[in-house]
């Protein structure tokens, strides 16, 4: 699946998208397995109640089941102005 990085998360991992191979069942998983890979992912993942995500561009929670997702994207909640 692809996995896109938005914002300071982008800038903590040094990727805007990466294309990865995992056996995650959730979202959780997934952070798990990324924050387990590299420093600069476990600090990108350590506080994920700072972060949002949406699995095929729609909004979803970290407890969400990943099969069937092709695209998976993390980024800080936004503010309207």
């Amino acid at each position: 699946m692809d996995v896109v990085y938005f914002a300071w998360v982008r800038e903590r991992i040094g990727l805007p998208r990466e294309r990865v191979e995992t056996r995650a069942a959730t979202v959780a998983d997934l952070v798990a397995e990324l924050s387990a890979r590299e420093e600069r992912y476990a600090a990108a993942f350590a506080d994920i109640s700072a972060l949002r995500v949406a699995l095929d561009q729609e909004l979803s929670e970290f407890d969400a089941p990943l099969a069937g997702v092709r695209e998976v994207a993390f980024f800080p909640p936004m503010t309207g102005g």
